[in-house]
């Protein structure tokens, strides 16, 4: 049975991945969705970037989880990145969703325009959650931008400005790379140079950046083929 730890991106809970979560348990998976600290129900623990790793890897270890699919949504593949090479034989492969890749020594925020996220972080030690109006053209109902909203908390400002600390690199473990079309057409900066490892792959999935909300059966269909062949 393979375990698939499930993280979300910057602002969000466990809470977002609770129907990928149930269609993969549907196919006969172990689904373990996974609350950073500092956010949802965590809110007001205090969090570096580390302590992000570390969740993840506290999480497996404290489960004896064998057979593990990291998987990370967003901000989240730069822990998810990291704790992947501290876990050893017991992850099965690494699965990044539209996600940041990390680069050792760089932050979450490296490679993309983020002055305006960085003088909010200064200025509250936060990175605020996106409006409801920036959720404009990513396959979302107003049902779904209305959830996401409501279920977001400001994000540990510390997670995203800390350097990342790889351990090995990521273009030896096996990994899935899920590309969000509504978002960009291709990967870019770190994920393209990932993905000229022959041990990743790609897969193009036609919605927005959150198909966890707005396509939540075709991305469990995709974490499950990642393991399983279609």
């Amino acid at each position: 049975m393979t375990n698939f730890v499930l993280v979300a991106g910057a602002w969000l809970g466990g809470w977002a991945w609770d129907e990928t979560a149930g269609a993969l348990r549907e196919a006969g998976h172990a689904a373990h969705p996974l609350t950073l600290s500092g956010l949802a129900e965590r809110r007001g623990e205090p969090a570096g970037q580390q302590t992000h790793v570390q969740d993840i890897v506290d999480e497996v270890e404290r489960l004896d989880l064998r057979d593990v699919v990291l998987v990370g949504h967003s901000y989240s593949g730069v822990p998810v990145g990291q704790a992947a090479g501290r876990i050893g034989e017991r992850l099965a492969r690494v699965v990044f969703v539209d996600a940041m890749v990390p680069v050792d020594g760089e932050s979450a925020l490296s490679g993309w325009p983020s002055d305006e996220v960085r003088e909010a972080i200064a200025e509250s030690g936060f990175w605020p959650p996106l409006t409801a109006p920036e959720f404009a053209g990513q396959g979302l109902t107003d049902e779904q931008i209305a959830r996401i909203v409501d279920g977001s908390t400001p994000h540990p400002g510390a997670t995203a400005t800390e350097p990342a600390v790889l351990t090995s690199p990521l273009s030896e473990l096996p990994g899935t790379y899920v590309k969000c079309l509504l978002d960009g057409d291709e990967p870019w900066g770190a994920a393209a140079e990932l993905l000229k490892s022959d041990r990743w792959e790609l897969v193009n999935l036609d919605t927005g950046h959150w198909p966890m909300f707005s396509r939540p059966a075709e991305l469990a269909r995709i974490l499950h083929e990642s393991v399983s062949g279609p």
